[in-house]
C-alpha cells in the first residue's frame, strides 16, 4: 500500500539509440534517449521534483557523457481529505445496496491533477473518486476494457450517494 501511495517510483517507458536485442554487443553508441515516467508522492511538488531530477541527470555525467533532460510537463498530486461521517454512511449505504458489502478503499498512486486543483478550489468539498475497471479489466494495458454490469452498478451507487449530498 505504501509503494503504490507515496514511495516515488521512476520508470523507464521508452528508450532510443539501442541495437535490437539479437544485435547487441559491448560497442560504444552515438546516442542514447530515454523517455522517464516518475510517479511522485501526493505532497510533492512536481514542478521542484523535475528542476531537481534536471539537475540529478545532467550536473554529473559519467564518462563525460553530454546528458540533456527535457521535461514534458508536471503534474502536482492529490492527498484525499479526511472523510466526513456523513459521507461514510452515504458510501457504504450505496455500496450495500449495490455491491452487498462496505465501501472499499485502495490506495492507487496521488498524481491526479484534476482531483488536486479541484481540492484546491473546494476545500471543504469530500470527493468520491472512482474507476469502472471491474472484473479482469487490466486497466491501461492492451486489452483494457469496460465491465458493463460493473460500471451500470457503480453508476447507480455515485448517484445514490449525490442524492445523499446536503
Amino acid at each position: 500500500m505504501l509503494n503504490r501511495t507515496w514511495a516515488p517510483t521512476l520508470s523507464v517507458t521508452g528508450a532510443e539509440g539501442f541495437p535490437d536485442f539479437k544485435n547487441a554487443g559491448n560497442v560504444l553508441r552515438p546516442y542514447s534517449a530515454f523517455k522517464l515516467s516518475l510517479r511522485l508522492p501526493p505532497l510533492i511538488d512536481a514542478a521542484m521534483a523535475v528542476t531537481q531530477l534536471k539537475a540529478l541527470l545532467e550536473d554529473n555525467a559519467p564518462y563525460q557523457a553530454r546528458v540533456t533532460f527535457e521535461s514534458a510537463g508536471a503534474a502536482t498530486g492529490w492527498n484525499a481529505p479526511g472523510t466526513a461521517p456523513w459521507f461514510e454512511q452515504a458510501l457504504n449505504a450505496a455500496s450495500q445496496a449495490y455491491f452487498g458489502a462496505p465501501c472499499g478503499y485502495i490506495g492507487q498512486g496521488g498524481t491526479i491533477p484534476l482531483m488536486s486543483m479541484l481540492s484546491t478550489g473546494f476545500p471543504q468539498a469530500q470527493m468520491m473518486v472512482c474507476g469502472v475497471l471491474g472484473p479482469k479489466s487490466n486497466a491501461h494495458g492492451p486489452n483494457e476494457f469496460l465491465h458493463v454490469p460493473y460500471a451500470k452498478k457503480l453508476t447507480a451507487a455515485v448517484a445514490q450517494v449525490m442524492a445523499q449530498v446536503t
